[in-house]
């Protein structure tokens, strides 16, 4: 390792069984809308579209991302990481992760639905190459909120 460069953490891997009352848990905390424990293990035991991966960290889940793949697009369901995680890289290596997977399983485009309020999110897809293509109107059950719809097109250069 360079003098200077500091040490990724965390492994990206396949979401299995074993994770999923760690991403319940976690989806509570971050969500005001969580999905339930039943709504992972039947996208993982069940959807064929659906693919998840977590990201674990000392030992533990501290981030988790899914996404369909539908005919040629792969659509972002979920995205999250334990606020006692953020500010490590988190979530961009799961969002890389995910766009390299829908790209590899031959997805000409990948998009997802982020609360207009979100700027955080909303800076993150930009960066990896996520536009603004529309709106959905009081999307968001919990409040009301309209959900901007993002998209890129795969396969992007350099994942």
């Amino acid at each position: 390792m360079k003098s200077g460069a500091k040490a990724q953490r965390g492994i990206i891997r396949p979401m299995t069984m074993a994770d999923i009352d760690a991403v319940a848990e976690l989806e509570k905390l971050v969500f005001t809308l969580p999905w339930s424990r039943d709504s992972f293990r039947r996208e993982v035991e069940e959807n064929v579209a659906a693919r998840y991966l977590a990201l674990e960290d000392q030992g533990r889940v501290v981030a988790y991302g899914g996404m369909w793949l539908v005919i040629d697009e792969a659509h972002i369901t979920n995205i999250a990481v334990h606020p006692e995680a953020r500010g490590k890289g988190f979530g961009e290596r799961l969002l890389r992760a995910l766009m390299r997977l829908a790209s590899d399983t031959s997805m000409g485009m990948i998009t997802l639905e982020v609360r207009r309020s979100n700027a955080a999110a909303q800076a993150l897809y930009r960066k990896a190459g996520f536009q603004d293509v529309g709106y959905r109107k009081r999307y968001y059950e919990d409040n009301q909120e309209d959900a901007l719809i993002m998209y890129a097109p795969l396969p992007l250069p350099d994942l």
